[in-house]
């Protein structure tokens, strides 16, 4: 419920843009605070989770259109590998994930064993610790 009616909503935000501006990146504003968008201060305010949901939803449609852009047996894979692939995609970027050449090679090849294993084989086992157990088996067991 609001105090405004539909119009006065669309001319209220967009006076809101003009005067706070539309930051699509983290800045510090004039007092010194962490703030994004149309002057949303996270430092006193934080996000709430369905705006913390709403933005992973983008995240996983963006990383989604990259796995299927980079890796084409992507559609071939169960619905447990394709959650894998997004997993470390959504924690490493496409990049880097890309990067995970014998394993890609061993999905492709329907090894999954081997791609299991060179997942655990990673710097970023080391650093993910039980995430990098959890999607190794998942990998393994499809």
């Amino acid at each position: 419920m609001t105090i405004l009616g539909v119009e006065s909503q669309e001319v209220l935000k967009q006076q809101l843009k003009r005067h706070e501006g539309l930051v699509c990146q983290l800045y510090k504003c004039t007092a010194g605070k962490q703030t994004i968008g149309v002057g949303r201060n996270l430092d006193d305010m934080g996000i709430s989770e369905s705006e913390a949901m709403f933005m992973l939803d983008n995240d996983l449609a963006r990383i989604e259109a990259e796995l299927e852009k980079n890796i084409s047996v992507l559609n071939g894979l169960s619905e447990n590998r394709k959650i894998v692939l997004m997993n470390m995609a959504f924690n490493l970027g496409i990049s880097r994930l890309l990067q995970f050449k014998n394993m890609l090679s061993a999905i492709s090849q329907h090894d999954y064993k081997t791609a299991a294993e060179e997942m655990l084989n990673s710097k970023w086992a080391q650093q993910v610790g039980n995430r990098a157990n959890e999607l190794s088996e998942m990998m393994l067991v499809g």
